[in-house]
């Protein structure tokens, strides 16, 4: 079919005459220059866009015969080209955008591309936005610079042509998300179900953990069947767990979680898997002054004491024995099911020191230890099985009147003695030092000492009661009061150190005694 001219004119007026300076249409690249891009729009002529106004990423894919949306900025300049704006065209249609998702509620996406104060700069499709920092989290925010660079959804709050000004939120997508997963988990939160959350709160009395829209609380008694000093043994900020949902008040939405409750109760079950005296291995996993804690099994802990650590009368503190992380083994002393208490013993695993002394020692054997304690009524000598002996003050001396024992025996010193009985029940051993030598008053000194002689002596001691002498060979008397002789001067006053003459008047083997008498002296009469 021919087309006459004066239709190809009106066909061609009417393009022309739909080229309007300030609209938008798509044209069509006909060629890539260095300084900028040609667009076909159906003109008589082609447009000009400057190359500065595509982004590098815009460039790259940028290729003849690629569509390109434009503004007509001036219909043939000087030079007989079409001036074109690819940016004003952007901007033109991100308003509307904008226009639209103010009026609509609806998301635009967005690039957060610095700070400013009081919040932050967001470039959406090339206009500027501003997020204020009350828009920018649920809460505020403690450091927002990490968010320059991302790209997020956000809501329009409002706008300004005249100034052009953007105010975006991204609370409100935040707050609309935390709606939405509230409302999924409101339909799941039934008593005695599991469900996933995520912490995002630790207290010393327990943990919030975030359901997903609606906050629930898992109680630090609630956490363990056993024992627990503070939440964050077990949790920490930003942890995935699974809890079992207790309670759930519709009315205050208030959500009671707890975690113990999804395994049995080891103390259910305590007195059946462990009655006193059984044995059991378990893990040290704290020590205190009073004490160690071991774990039998998860969530179930004894406590060992410190006085059954050791069958030392004064133990050393726990941690010179047992460390965290030790295994070891113990026996069952006590199990209260009700209080949930465990008593444990490691030292009744291990013989007794008193019987190992009834094992290795007998009456009359000798035996050797350093001097522990002095007291007014002996010294306690320590044995290597880590038991005391008595040596009482009776047993020093078989002839020798002793006031006290650091007399004879100072503390630290290495002494020989003879075992004189064992009780391990009472748990006493008596030790003799004066048993090491034969009883004098069984032969020696019923032969030496013969009543009615005339012996020599030295004072000792002088007392209300008489004088104290010490006889040949140690061996000591006693000058009844009655028997003594007082000085007719001050010159003859008797003192410690004298030497004096004495009669024996009494010798009692039974009591060990021999009673002397200063009257009626035949050598004083010659």
């Amino acid at each position: 079919m021919e087309i006459k001219n004066e239709e190809i004119e009106r066909l061609y007026a009417e393009t022309v005459h739909s080229i309007v300076e300030g609209t938008i249409l798509k044209g069509r690249v006909l060629a890539l220059k260095q300084d900028g891009i040609i667009v076909d729009i159906g003109y008589k002529s082609e447009g000009f866009v400057p190359i500065g106004e595509f982004s590098e990423e815009e460039l790259t894919s940028l290729k003849v015969g690629s569509d390109v949306e434009v503004y007509i900025e001036e219909i043939e300049d000087s030079e007989g080209i079409i001036k074109l704006s690819k940016e004003k065209a952007t901007k033109i249609k991100t308003w509307e955008l904008l226009q639209k998702a103010l009026r609509d509620g609806a998301r635009v996406e967005g690039l957060v591309v610095g700070k400013t104060r009081g919040g932050l700069f967001v470039n959406i499709s090339g206009i500027n936005a501003f997020l204020p920092g009350s828009q920018i989290g649920i809460k505020a925010p403690k450091e927002i610079d990490n968010l320059i660079g991302q790209k997020m959804p956000f809501k329009v709050l409002k706008l300004n042509n005249r100034l052009s000004n953007v105010i975006v939120s991204r609370r409100a997508i935040l707050e609309e998300e935390r709606q939405r997963k509230k409302a999924e988990t409101l339909e799941k939160l039934k008593e005695g179900t599991l469900i996933k959350g995520t912490v995002k709160g630790i207290t010393d009395y327990g943990v919030f953990i975030d359901l997903g829209g609606i906050d629930g609380l898992l109680h630090i008694w609630d956490i363990s069947w056993g024992r627990i000093n503070h939440p964050s043994e077990f949790f920490a900020i930003g942890d995935e767990v699974e809890v079992i949902v207790l309670k759930y008040d519709k009315d205050s939405e208030r959500v009671t979680l707890g975690y113990k409750q999804k395994k049995p109760d080891p103390w259910f079950t305590v007195d059946e898997k462990y009655p006193v005296g059984k044995k059991a291995r378990g893990k040290v996993v704290s020590v205190t002054d009073y004490g160690a804690f071991i774990e039998l099994e998860e969530d179930l802990e004894g406590l060992v004491h410190v006085s059954e650590i050791d069958w030392l009368p004064r133990p050393k503190h726990p941690s010179k024995y047992l460390s965290i992380g030790e295994t070891v083994e113990a026996l069952v002393l006590k199990v209260d099911k009700e209080e949930r208490r465990l008593s444990l013993s490691i030292k009744q695993l291990k013989p007794s020191p008193w019987e190992l002394v009834s094992q290795r020692y007998t009456v009359g054997q000798k035996i050797s230890g350093r001097v522990k304690t002095i007291t007014d009524f002996g010294a306690f000598v320590s044995l290597p099985e880590g038991v005391d002996g008595l040596i009482h003050i009776s047993d020093l001396s078989w002839t020798k009147h002793i006031k006290h024992p650091s007399e004879i025996l100072r503390k630290g010193q290495r002494v020989e003695a003879i075992i004189l009985s064992i009780e391990s029940e009472a748990e006493r051993i008596a030790l003799g030092l004066k048993q090491l030598e034969p009883d004098p008053w069984l032969k020696d000194i019923p032969e030496r000492f013969k009543l009615g002689s005339e012996v020599k002596g030295k004072v000792l001691m002088i007392t209300d009661f008489g004088i104290f002498v010490e006889l040949e060979g140690g061996v000591e008397g006693l000058v009844y009061s009655s028997e003594i002789i007082r000085p007719t001067s001050g010159k003859d006053v008797i003192k410690e150190g004298n030497d004096i003459l004495v009669r024996i008047i009494r010798i009692d083997l039974d009591e060990r005694k021999i009673g002397l008498s200063m009257k009626n002296l035949k050598r004083m009469e010659e």
